[in-house]
């Protein structure tokens, strides 16, 4: 269930309509490529900069029609005209890339809702335009899930993104619960982190179910694509409950007996 990559595009899933395929790996690639040029390598932040700024210069080039030399751009700009896309999420990708580069923490919990509504929120704005199923109230609860997603994984991932210098829980909410640097970067598990922990949990849970009933009214696929999508952010946060909240040591991961309860529960849904 990780974000890392954009691996929440289901491009290889059995469950991804065939006519679709082609869509959603032309997007998956554009997102991918831009993502690593933020965060991969050893690069300067000025180079990373200057490459993202290509990008959207090439957005500028699809969205006036001129003429693109590069294959990626050119299989974007086939799929964007082929689909009807708006081009907003995709710059809204690239701004939330930027973003990386300059800025390791965030105050306040909406500062990171604004990140995220950039990072994570156009995926679905794009899956549901490829679906045809756009509608205002869509739009809402898929922007829940995918924010819901993104907070989830960075809840997973506090020691991975400690080890690029990034702290995504919001300082405002250390400060309230008495936990500082040091806690993360000691690895120390204590009252105040699980308490800490504990409300970061239950609210990206609370937003993902605010989010859920999108899944039941899409029908076909994509409703269980997403069921899965759901109930595994879901779970993700009952097995970081489940280990104390110890991210640390015990980062979750989905196994063959988490992907049963899954299925069950999107059955049930």
């Amino acid at each position: 269930m990780s974000i890392d990559h954009y691996e929440n595009f289901p491009v290889a899933s059995i469950l991804l309509p065939a006519r679709l395929r082609p869509a959603v790996e032309a997007i998956y690639a554009f997102a991918r490529s831009a993502d690593d040029l933020a965060d991969e390598g050893d690069a300067t932040p000025d180079t990373r900069l200057h490459a993202l700024t290509a990008y959207e210069r090439a957005l500028d080039a699809i969205e006036y029609g001129d003429e693109i030399e590069q294959p990626l751009f050119r299989r974007l700009a086939a799929t964007i005209k082929a689909h009807r896309l708006p081009l907003q999420p995709l710059r809204d990708l690239l701004s939330a890339f930027k973003q990386d580069v300059s800025t390791p923490r965030y105050h306040t919990f909406t500062s990171l809702l604004d990140y995220c509504r950039r990072s994570a929120n156009p995926v679905g704005i794009l899956m549901l335009h490829l679906y045809e199923s756009a509608t205002k109230e869509n739009l809402r609860d898929s922007d829940a899930i995918c924010t819901a997603l993104q907070l989830i994984n960075f809840w997973q991932d506090v020691a991975i993104d400690w080890s690029k210098s990034r702290i995504y829980l919001p300082e405002e909410d250390l400060e309230r619960f008495g936990v500082t640097v040091t806690h993360i970067a000691e690895a120390r598990i204590d009252d105040a982190w699980r308490a800490l922990m504990r409300y970061e949990v239950e609210r990206a849970r609370t937003m993902m179910l605010s989010g859920a009933p999108l899944a039941v009214r899409l029908g076909g696929r994509i409703g269980w694509e997403l069921r899965l999508v759901v109930q595994g952010g879901l779970r993700i946060l009952e097995r970081i409950e489940a280990a104390g909240f110890d991210v640390f040591r015990h980062r979750p991961q989905l196994g063959p007996r988490d992907w049963c309860i899954m299925l069950g529960r999107a059955i049930r849904m």
